[in-house]
């Protein structure tokens, strides 16, 4: 029989879970860039755990050495990134040196003049119309101030979390067997098998979601090299593969690789006319680069998303949503392998649960 007594403490009890998962929800809300540097050290770790192996487990090295060995590799990789970048900076830093900003604003004046005459034929008097809008006072003039200091701020907590992750990867690497071992300890024995299979399957498919992204940012790659070739574009090789190295970030990647080509694009053609050269030539390439975006959004991304985490569309854009709002663009990058190590954790420990059932039928 259920007496009211029963039902308090039911509510009681609700009211405690209720609180004691918001307090910790609460809780990962403020220490956020810390669990975005676990868990891009720990995706760092998985990536790299079939070298580790290889040394381990062939060359018969220690797990201190494979790590060492590991990270060098990382921190190479990243100075390769930065050090292919340097000849597309230079290129554009001799383009705006050569800047006839005389011309340049000769120009700009002539547009404006068509603009207005243009206006002035279809009756609209360009003075009252911005006079109503109030148009000088909704400019915001300290705009570039504001930008360097953006970037500032961006290098300064890029170069912090860099170190951090690293340093958080060298132990996960070092100490992996450690850790499995303790978590054998905190966890009952009969959860053991269902660690190991969690492992294992997190290992299978994060392994095939980073091959398939190669594959995409690959295709993606050479669509961009080929626009840019087919207009001329100086240092297309590099702006290729940079905006394409962009479209790790899901939906917002893509966008901002346009709009970096765009600009790159018309710095590299300073000098030449700008309304019969430089604004015709930026608007191709900018078209290209939408075209680009078309066939992945419909043939490399589906491809990606469905068949290597074995995940529904709309399941990734929600997750992707979601970490974005929460994590920031980091959140964004790591929302999918995030996302299916958590379903292969779920399906391994709760298989009879009928959310679980359904979010994971696939795996």
């Amino acid at each position: 029989m259920v007496t009211p007594k029963i039902i308090s403490n039911g509510l009681l009890r609700a009211l405690a879970t209720i609180l004691i998962i918001g307090l910790v929800l609460y809780f990962a809300y403020l220490i956020q860039t810390v669990i975005v540097y676990l868990i891009v050290s720990l995706i760092l770790a998985l990536i790299a755990n079939p070298l580790v192996q290889f040394l381990e487990h062939k060359l018969k090295i220690s797990s201190t050495w494979a790590a060492t060995i590991s990270i060098i590799l990382f921190i190479v990789t990243i100075c390769g990134f930065i050090f292919l970048f340097v000849p597309l900076i230079i290129s554009q830093a001799n383009n705006l040196a050569l800047l006839d900003t005389d011309n340049l604003q000769t120009q700009f004046i002539n547009m404006e003049y068509k603009i207005e005459d243009y206006f002035n034929i279809e009756h609209v008097d360009l003075n009252t119309l911005a006079k109503k809008t109030n148009l000088a006072e909704k400019i915001n003039f300290g705009f570039f101030t504001n930008f360097i200091n953006i970037i500032l701020n961006f290098l300064a907590n890029f170069g912090m979390g860099l170190v951090s992750v690293l340093f958080i990867t060298f132990f996960f690497i070092k100490d992996q067997k450690v850790f499995k071992e303790n978590a054998r300890r905190i966890l009952p024995d009969n959860n053991e098998e269902k660690i190991l299979n969690s492992i294992t399957k997190i290992n299978h498919l994060l392994t095939r979601y980073f091959i398939g992204l190669l594959m995409q940012l690959s295709v993606v790659f050479v669509l961009y090299l080929i626009v840019l070739l087919i207009f001329g574009s100086q240092n297309a090789f590099i702006i290729a593969f940079l905006c394409a190295l962009l479209n790790v970030i899901p939906y917002i990647g893509p966008i901002i690789g346009t709009v970096l080509a765009a600009i790159l694009t018309m710095l590299s053609l300073i000098g030449h006319d700008f309304q019969t050269e430089i604004l015709p030539t930026t608007i191709y390439v900018v078209i290209g680069f939408l075209l680009v975006q078309a066939i992945d959004n419909n043939i490399s991304q589906p491809i990606i998303s469905s068949k290597s985490v074995n995940s529904h569309p709309l399941e990734i854009f929600l997750i992707v949503l979601i970490c974005g709002i929460s994590f920031g663009i980091v959140g964004m990058i790591i929302a999918i392998p995030m996302f299916t190590m958590i379903k292969v954790i779920l399906k391994e420990f709760f298989p009879n649960n009928r959310i679980v059932m359904v979010l994971t039928e696939k795996i």
